[in-house]
C-alpha cells in the first residue's frame, strides 16, 4: 500500500486505523443526527460528476460555508417527488460541517487528520471543504474521473484530500480508483464561477483523458485514511452491492496558497481556520 513517504512521488498516501472505533462511533452520531434534520421537503438539487447542472443552482453555489443536503438521481421520479427514504436518497451532505457542525468538527480535529496532514508536507492546512459521502447500497453513483484541484484551485496548487473510510470500502461497495503518479499530469480543466458569479462552467485546457492504464483500486479497511494530491485522477464507481460505503471527504489548503474569488466554493460568511481553530 502506498505511504507517506512515497507521496511524492504516488500522490496517494494510505493510512490504515487512523481512526479508533470510538471515533467512527462518534462520527456515525453526527451523521446520524444530520440526516434526522434533514427536511426533504423543498430540496430537489440532484449531485453528479457527470451531469454539472446542479452547478447552475443557488443552493449548491451558496452551500460553502453552510450544511446542505444533495440527492442521488434515483431518488426522485419523472415529477420530481422522492421515491426513496430519506437517508437512502441522500448522495452527499457538504460543505462546511468541519467549521459549523460540533460533531462533525471535533472528528476533523482529531489527530488522524493532524498526523496525516503533516505527513504529506502540509505546512499551515485550512480547513475548506467537508463532505459526507453515502454511496448506499444498489444507488449510490459513480464519482468520475477528476482531480480536486480542478474544483478547488489555489495558486501554487496547495490542495490535498482527505478521504476517510467510515465503512470497510472494496471494488464491489465502489471504493476509491487512483492513478498513482498521475499528479504529475498537468492538470486537464478547472471549474469556476461564471464573470457574473451566479453560474459555473468547466474551462478545459487539455482534452486528452488521462491514461486507461495504471490506476489501482485502494480498497481499505473502517477507519482508514487516504490522502491524495491535489491533481491526483481518482475516481470511483457505483455501489451496486448490498453493503453500505459511507466515506467522509476534508480538502484541506495551505493558509499561504492564494484562493481566487471565481472559485465555485466561497465562504463570504466564514473565515478559514486550521485545525486548531474551529469556527464555533
Amino acid at each position: 500500500m502506498f505511504n507517506a513517504a512515497d507521496f511524492a512521488d504516488n500522490g496517494v498516501a494510505v493510512f490504515p486505523d487512523a481512526f479508533s472505533s470510538d471515533d467512527l462511533a462518534g462520527f456515525r452520531a453526527a451523521v446520524d443526527r444530520l440526516v434526522d434534520e434533514f427536511d426533504p421537503a423543498g430540496v430537489r438539487t440532484v449531485f453528479s460528476t457527470d451531469d454539472q447542472s446542479h452547478a447552475r443552482s443557488e443552493y449548491f453555489l451558496t452551500s460553502g460555508d453552510k450544511v446542505r443536503y444533495f440527492l442521488e438521481d434515483e431518488a426522485l421520479d419523472a415529477d420530481g417527488e422522492l421515491v426513496l427514504n430519506k437517508r437512502q436518497a441522500l448522495n452527499k451532505i457538504g460543505h462546511a460541517m468541519h467549521d459549523v457542525d460540533p460533531g462533525v468538527a471535533t472528528f476533523c480535529r482529531s489527530e488522524g487528520f493532524v498526523r496525516s496532514a503533516e505527513a504529506v508536507g502540509m505546512a499551515d492546512p485550512h480547513l475548506l471543504q467537508s463532505m459526507i459521502i453515502f454511496k448506499n447500497p444498489q444507488v449510490g453513483g459513480e464519482v468520475s474521473v477528476h482531480t480536486d484541484h480542478t474544483f478547488l484551485w489555489t495558486e501554487p496548487q496547495s490542495v490535498i484530500g482527505f478521504w476517510v473510510a467510515i465503512d470497510d470500502a472494496t471494488v464491489d461497495n465502489g471504493c476509491l480508483w487512483a492513478l498513482p503518479g498521475g499528479h504529475h499530469i498537468p492538470v486537464k480543466a478547472r471549474f469556476q464561477r461564471t464573470p457574473e458569479g451566479d453560474a459555473t462552467k468547466m474551462v478545459v485546457f487539455d482534452e486528452e483523458p488521462y491514461p486507461s492504464q495504471g490506476w489501482v483500486p485502494l480498497e481499505v479497511d473502517a477507519g482508514t485514511l487516504i490522502a491524495l494530491h491535489g491533481t491526483l485522477p481518482h475516481y470511483s464507481a457505483p455501489n451496486h452491492s448490498t453493503k453500505p460505503r459511507l466515506a467522509f471527504t476534508l480538502h484541506c489548503i495551505e493558509a499561504a496558497a492564494d484562493y481566487p474569488a471565481t472559485n465555485w466554493l466561497q465562504r463570504p460568511n466564514l473565515p478559514l481556520a486550521g485545525f486548531s481553530s474551529p469556527n464555533f
